[in-house]
């Protein structure tokens, strides 16, 4: 109960800290989706406890002792060369407790260096880097909490930026009525150094809660993630909109009543479902609303915001794969290979004793 109660007390100091969002953030690669499950779910989830070691990026208090001696390795084929990807360990510490390393990287590719003239003078890179190490203790069967600490290093031509952040969270898991909720508190930290002299940018801060509910007689999972809940307005400006706005009637040109409230409890939202028809098969899909509202072409607005993906066990591996799609111009492409290392000492062992 004393862990709990600090726990907490952190999370309202933190959101008493950090309550503005919105505007440009430093680091905004931390938000990146590590996992091909995540991404096919809506791009953000956090409440589910299995022994997928990627997920503990999301939220740290979905480490479990499931995961010890997993490995996992992740890549994204993103969108104009620019491609990520996480790898980390998982294992047990002290009994109860679980602990996992990783790092998440992100290179942005190779760029023309050019003088205020237009004159080529070379080309310079630009690439960043997180180190995650995270913790979890379960305080009883039902409860867990967690946190990390990230050190990152941000790398753009000459400037360099080092910084901390750090996510906490905390699960409630009911086995008996097969739910799980979570809450979740995202890159709380600041700029150790920022890229010019004095010129701090904050973190992009964010508080997260989930649901996941798997039903007793059918093998599904329906996930609900709530996003961005320290900001109530989701909406983006448009300055033609606003512009318009000012000559006309604005009872006619903006959404008012109900369907203005409508609109902003779906911009906080995400939907998953998972189909498990097998013990070791999945298929996801997703929605997020918001993703769709910011991103979509009026006259074509096909399958943005929709997301799927499926994964599978094959000898020793979970070989896993996901889909999101951003914008007509295209998707994002997520990859995963995870291990228990384990059984792979177990073999080794066995071969020697025959």
């Amino acid at each position: 109960m004393k862990q709990l109660l600090a726990f907490s007390i952190g999370l309202f100091f933190c959101y008493s800290c950090f309550p503005q969002m919105g505007g440009k953030h430093a680091y905004e690669f931390l938000n990146l989706v590590s996992s091909p499950k995540v991404a096919a779910l809506g791009g953000k989830f956090i409440s589910y406890m299995d022994d997928d070691l990627a997920l503990a990026y999301h939220n740290p208090s979905l480490l479990n002792e499931q995961m010890q001696n997993h490995l996992t390795l992740n890549y994204v084929k993103y969108f104009a060369g620019v491609n990520y990807g996480y790898v980390a360990y998982g294992n047990k510490f002290c009994k109860k407790n679980t602990i996992s390393a990783g790092i998440q990287y992100i290179n942005y590719g190779d760029f023309t260096a050019a003088d205020a003239t237009g004159a080529i003078t070379g080309s310079f890179t630009a690439a960043e880097y997180a180190l995650n190490i995270a913790f979890a203790h379960p305080i009883d069967s039902f409860l867990t909490i967690g946190a990390d600490a990230r050190p990152i290093l941000s790398i753009y031509e000459k400037y360099q930026s080092y910084g901390l952040s750090t996510d906490m969270g905390l699960t409630y898991r009911n086995p008996r009525k097969l739910y799980t909720l979570a809450l979740v508190v995202r890159n709380l930290g600041t700029q150790v150094k920022p890229y010019y002299d004095g010129n701090y940018e904050s973190l992009p801060f964010e508080i997260q809660a989930g649901f996941t509910q798997q039903l007793r007689y059918a093998p599904f999972r329906i996930m609900v993630t709530a996003q961005h809940l320290e900001m109530p307005n989701m909406s983006v400006a448009n300055s033609e909109e606003e512009n318009s706005n000012a000559t006309t009637d604005s009872k006619s040109s903006k959404k008012i009543g109900l369907a203005n409230v409508a609109d902003q409890i779906m911009r906080h939202l995400i939907f998953g479902v998972e189909f498990f028809p097998l013990k070791n098969f999945y298929v996801r899909a997703g929605y997020n609303y918001q993703r769709r509202q910011e991103l979509k072409i009026d006259t074509r607005v096909s399958t943005v915001g929709f997301s799927w993906g499926f994964g599978f066990s094959i000898a020793r591996f979970q070989l896993s794969y996901g889909r999101a799609t951003y914008h007509l111009a295209g998707a994002s492409n997520h990859f995963s290979v995870a291990t228990d290392l384990s059984t792979f000492y177990k073999k080794t062992m066995k071969s020697e004793n025959d």
